[in-house]
Formats: C-alpha cells, sequence, structure tokens
C-alpha cells in the first residue's frame, strides 16, 4: 500500500513542475507560440502601422516669395501661401493658391498692388509653379502651362483703375497699372522666374534672379 502511493504523488509531481515552467515563460513568447505564423504576421502589420500612423506629420502650407526684375526700374515683390500638400505636386495651379499678393515699385517707389482678397468674378487669374525646381514656368502662350496671368492678361490691360497685375506671355514679362500695359516694363519672356523661402527686398538685389530688358 505505501509503495503504490509513493507511485501516484510522483506524476503529480511532474505535472506540477511543468505548470510552473509554463507560467514562468513570459506572456507574448506563450501568445506567440499559440497564435500561429499567420496571426503573427497580422499582428506585426498592425503594429508597423499603429507606428507609421503615430509618427506621420500632417502636411503643413507652404508660404512663398516672389521679386521680379523688369525694364526702366520696375520690380515686383510677392507672397504666395499654398495649400497643405501642395509642395508634394509636380505641378501647382492657382487652385491650390489660398494667399497671394503682389506690389509694384518704379525705382523704388510703391505704384500698386493686389491679393487675391480683391479677386472678383472678372479678375484674371492663372498661375503655375513647379515646386520641385521652385520656378514659375514662362515663356510660352498665355494660358498655357508656361505662362502667368497674375491680375492681367494677355494685353495687359485689365489690372484695374486704380490697379496693379502682372503678365507672362510669349512676348514679354511685364506689368500693368491702372488699367495701363507699361511698355517699358517689358523683359525677355523666358527670364526665369523663381520663389523664394524669404522675403525679398523691393529692389530684388538680394535675390538669384536676373532680369534682362528686351531691346526695341
Amino acid at each position: 500500500m505505501i509503495l503504490r502511493a509513493k507511485r501516484a504523488i510522483l506524476p503529480m509531481a511532474a505535472h506540477a513542475k511543468d505548470m510552473a515552467q509554463e507560467a514562468a515563460i513570459p506572456v507574448q513568447k506563450r501568445n506567440n507560440k499559440q497564435m500561429g505564423p499567420t496571426r503573427r504576421a497580422v499582428c506585426s502589420m498592425q503594429a508597423v502601422l499603429a507606428c507609421m500612423f503615430a509618427f506621420a506629420a500632417p502636411a503643413q502650407s507652404a508660404d512663398l516669395y516672389i521679386c521680379w526684375v523688369g525694364g526702366s526700374g520696375y520690380t515686383m515683390t510677392g507672397r504666395m501661401q499654398l495649400s497643405p500638400g501642395a509642395m508634394a505636386k509636380p505641378l501647382v495651379t492657382e487652385g491650390d493658391v489660398t494667399d497671394f499678393e503682389i506690389t509694384g515699385y518704379h525705382r523704388g517707389r510703391e505704384i500698386g498692388s493686389w491679393s487675391l482678397a480683391e479677386r472678383t468674378a472678372s479678375t484674371t487669374w492663372f498661375l503655375r509653379f513647379e515646386p520641385d525646381t521652385m520656378n514659375f514656368p514662362v515663356g510660352g502662350n498665355f494660358g498655357s502651362l508656361v505662362s502667368q496671368g497674375w491680375n492681367a492678361n494677355g494685353n495687359v490691360d485689365d489690372c484695374g483703375n486704380p490697379g496693379f497685375g502682372f503678365n507672362s506671355g510669349n512676348y514679354a514679362q511685364d506689368v500693368c497699372i491702372n488699367g495701363k500695359y507699361i511698355r517699358v516694363s517689358s523683359i525677355d519672356p523666358a527670364t526665369p522666374l523663381r520663389a523664394q523661402t524669404t522675403p525679398p527686398r523691393r529692389d530684388c538685389k538680394d535675390t538669384m534672379l536676373f532680369s534682362k530688358t528686351r531691346k526695341d
């Protein structure tokens, strides 16, 4: 009778030892062992996605500046704000612009300005911008992908009176003042027009933009 009791106790002791060893295994390790390879892969992917969303920053709006040097002492400065995510596009249009303003000068004296807040149904408002190169495409027919119309049409005569506007077509880049085309402001239509990240001086001497006056 005593020998049989000892034999019965031995299996029970071994089972208790196995349970203690299982309890000593970390919970995460035991769960991974039980869930199988497919379920583990799904959980890993969920963890990766959670990290991506946690660290992804929301797209920010962009503030850029413009400085243009025309002929006969005419210059123009400007500021443009783009909607969040617009800087990631290959081509920005006027639909991506949330705020815009330009100011014209003649030999340093302010001669007029225009802002997007003044836009009406009849305002000429056409803009193309390439974020990767920071260039405003110029030199082509007005209304094409390589032209600009900022409160000034192809004839450069619809900026209002009083008013100010800028145009870039296939003949020239020039300005409109009080509803009139300022011919002497015209420069070569292919002159590069770039944006910058810092506010410019009104004479544009602190920019890398070089303009060449059209010879008549």
